[in-house]
């Protein structure tokens, strides 16, 4: 078994480079299962992964054919496949950005957690207020069901497709797709999309309540 022992000289700094007859061999890293660290010190220590300009503590740059990281978990519960730790009364958890914009977050206070999107008014334009959302509310067609994955929990929620023409915008992917080896892209819901019609569904049987009992 080989050994590589680096050590930095008196201002701290050290390189270990491990090199490959080409650039078409796999390099790698192992550290032993027993024990081992790795340790980025200091204020403007980086790794960069896929990146020769890391930005941040670990920069991994990811492929499009693939996940940037991939995490799998053991098999004991109760243990997290990924932790964050804030050391911020209120600070963020995770930032999420698209072309370099921030778009959504997930946040903690010291007792809490909020997964945020964003809703700034001056992101916005051609704000009007909905209308008729009980005609639309009433298209909705809540079930009940269990995956096929988890036969034994029946749980309440709604079909993909069937939620997709009412609030498309809660809905990601396609009716029944399938990519090029003929395998299904599964549809994906975000039910919190569905809130505001709810809110305003709720206050307009409010205002005809109202009316009916003011007649």
């Amino acid at each position: 078994m080989s050994k590589v022992k680096i050590e930095g000289n008196a201002s701290g700094t050290g390189t270990l480079t491990i090199s490959a007859p080409n650039t078409n061999t796999d390099r790698s890293l192992t550290l032993p299962d027993t024990a081992g660290e790795v340790l980025v010190n200091g204020t403007t220590s980086n790794v960069g992964i896929n990146t020769t300009s890391p930005t941040a503590k670990l920069h991994i740059l990811g492929e499009n054919a693939a996940a940037a990281v991939k995490i799998i978990g053991g098999s004991t519960n109760g243990y997290y496949n990924l932790e964050i730790q804030n050391s911020a009364t209120n600070g963020y958890g995770v930032g999420f950005k698209d072309g370099g914009s921030i778009v959504g977050s997930i946040t903690t206070t010291g007792s809490a957690t909020s997964y945020n999107t964003s809703s700034d008014y001056r992101l916005k334009e051609n704000v009007v207020a909905m209308t008729d959302a009980t005609t639309r509310l009433k298209q909705l067609q809540p079930k009940r069901f269990n995956f096929i994955a988890d036969a034994d929990m029946t749980v309440d929620g709604f079909l993909a497709h069937e939620v997709q023409s009412i609030v498309p915008e809660a809905i990601t992917g396609t009716h029944n797709e399938i990519d090029d080896d003929g395998n299904p892209v599964y549809q994906g819901i975000d039910q919190s999309k569905l809130v505001p019609l709810l809110v305003k569904t709720i206050q307009e049987l409010e205002s005809r309540i109202t009316a009916l009992e003011n007649a």
